[in-house]
């Protein structure tokens, strides 16, 4: 009958296994005093998503914002009257796809945020509003 092996786990080794779990999967997990390595491995995690700009906008920059846009003046024709220039605020439907991207981001990142991170500062991040908002929290932690 053979014996199994009992090996130790430091915490070093049990974090760097805590920090790859799933990599390709979910984000990387955040341990208590590795703030910098987590960020730079939550951004690359980032960039391999399909939408991977438009998520690092929003923890970045903030969420996508739509705008006041101008439609121009439609001169008359024919068969219709002039329709005078006029502004609209953006809407999902008037978007271009990369702003759409942007905006549609927003709720993706910020599941992502609150999956790598533990429940000791889950409750602190989860009263932000924004990515961008979590983002600063928990650099501030």
């Amino acid at each position: 009958m053979t014996t199994p092996i009992v090996t130790s786990t430091t915490d070093s080794q049990m974090h760097n296994n805590i920090m790859a779990v799933g990599s390709r999967d979910r984000p990387p997990m955040l341990a208590t005093g590795r703030y910098a390595q987590w960020r730079s491995r939550f951004l690359r995690y980032i960039d391999t998503r399909p939408n991977g700009d438009a998520l690092r906008k929003c923890i970045l920059k903030g969420p996508y914002t739509p705008s006041t846009i101008i439609i121009p003046v439609v001169h008359a024709t024919d068969n219709s009257p002039v329709v005078p220039e006029r502004t609209t605020v953006e809407t999902i439907l008037n978007m271009s796809p990369e702003n759409k991207a942007y905006f549609e981001s927003e709720k993706e990142v910020i599941h992502l945020i609150l999956t790598g991170i533990g429940d000791e500062i889950y409750s602190t991040v989860d009263a932000c509003k924004t990515a961008h908002d979590m983002w600063e929290a928990i650099k501030r932690l």
